[in-house]
C-alpha cells in the first residue's frame, strides 16, 4: 500500500502545483498572488489615454484596455476579489517604478522603442501615433522649419523631447527647448505664450486640446517626425506575466472590443468638457487591431 499512498500524494502536489503553476513561473504574478493586489501605473493627464477626469477619477482608453489585463489575471489566478492599487505616474519616473516594484504593469502613452527595452518590457501594442505640433492658430507656425530660434516646449523624458533635442543639434535651430514634467504643463507653457509649439504625440495634443479654455485656438500641424507604438510598460524577464498581459490585449483587439474602446475616446464627447477629438481610426490601428504584435517603429 504504501506505494499507493506515495502515488496519491505525489498526485495531490501535483494537482495543488497546477492551480499555482503560472504564478510560480512569474515573479509578478506571484508577487500579484501573495500580495492579493496588483499595482497599477497611470497617467494624471495624458487625454485621452490615461487621466483624472472632473471627479478625480482614472479613466481614458489606455486605462479601460488595462482593466480588462486586471480581469485576464484575475481569472488567471483564480482571485475574482483581487485588489486594484492606482498610482499616479510621469514620463520621467514610469519605468523606475516599473522597474522597482512599485507598480506592476503601466498602461498610458508610452512608446515603445529598442531604447527602452534594454530596461523594461512591452505589452502587445496599444495605439501607433505620429510626433506633431501643436500652435496657435495664425501664429505662423505651420511646420517643423518655422520653429527656428524660438521657444519650444515638450514632456520631460519623451521620445519627443530627444528628437527635438537632436533636431535642434543636427539642424542648428537656436530653438530653445522647454521640458515640461507632464504634458498638462507642457501646454500651459504654450498656452500662455512662454513657447509658440508644444512637440508631443498628436493624439496627445489633440487631447490637450480637448481641456483647452478655447479648444477652437489651436492647432495641431507639422509632418511626422515619427512613427511610434505605444505599449504597456512591463518587467523585463518575466515572459509569463508577458503572455497573460498579450492574451488579454490581443482578445480585446481581435473581438471587436478595442475598436469600440477606441470609438468611446476619440469619436465622441469625452470629459472633462465634452469635447470630441474626431479622430478616425487609422490604416495603422486597423492594422494592429487584425494583426495585434508588440514590434518598435524603430
Amino acid at each position: 500500500m504504501k506505494p499507493i499512498a506515495s502515488l496519491a500524494s505525489a498526485l495531490l502536489v501535483f494537482a495543488a502545483s497546477l492551480s499555482v503553476g503560472h504564478a510560480q513561473e512569474s515573479p509578478t504574478l506571484k508577487k500579484i498572488k501573495d500580495s492579493g493586489s496588483i499595482s497599477l501605473g497611470h497617467r494624471e493627464s495624458s487625454i485621452p489615454f490615461s487621466y483624472y477626469d472632473d471627479k478625480q477619477q482614472v479613466v481614458g482608453y489606455s486605462h479601460e484596455l488595462m482593466l480588462k489585463v486586471v480581469e485576464a489575471i484575475r481569472t488567471e489566478l483564480k482571485m475574482p476579489k483581487l485588489e486594484t492599487r492606482l498610482l499616479p505616474v510621469t514620463s520621467s519616473n514610469r519605468m523606475p517604478l516599473i522597474q522597482n516594484g512599485s507598480i506592476d504593469i503601466e498602461c498610458g502613452s508610452t512608446t515603445n522603442n529598442l531604447e527602452r527595452q534594454k530596461q523594461v518590457a512591452f505589452s502587445t501594442s496599444i495605439f501607433i501615433i505620429g510626433t506633431r505640433l501643436m500652435s496657435k492658430k495664425g501664429s505662423g507656425i505651420e511646420d517643423f522649419a518655422d520653429l527656428a530660434g524660438k521657444n519650444v516646449v515638450t514632456t520631460a523624458g519623451t521620445t519627443s523631447e530627444r528628437l527635438l533635442r537632436k533636431m535642434n543639434e543636427d539642424k542648428k535651430m537656436a530653438m530653445s527647448i522647454i521640458s515640461a514634467k507632464d504634458h498638462g504643463e507642457a501646454f500651459l507653457t504654450l498656452e500662455t505664450g512662454r513657447a509658440v509649439a508644444f512637440m508631443m504625440d498628436d493624439a496627445l495634443l489633440f487631447g490637450e486640446m480637448a481641456k483647452a479654455r478655447k479648444p477652437a485656438d489651436w492647432q495641431v500641424v507639422g509632418t511626422a517626425q515619427s512613427k511610434e507604438a505605444y505599449g504597456c510598460l512591463l518587467r523585463k524577464d518575466d515572459p509569463g506575466f508577458k503572455k497573460v498581459v498579450d492574451a488579454a490585449l490581443s482578445k480585446a483587439m481581435s473581438s471587436g472590443e478595442a475598436e469600440k474602446i477606441y470609438g468611446k475616446w476619440f469619436l465622441n464627447p469625452i470629459p472633462p468638457k465634452g469635447l470630441n477629438l474626431n479622430m478616425p481610426l487609422s490604416d495603422e490601428m486597423k492594422v494592429l487591431f487584425r494583426n495585434p504584435n508588440d514590434k518598435a517603429f524603430e
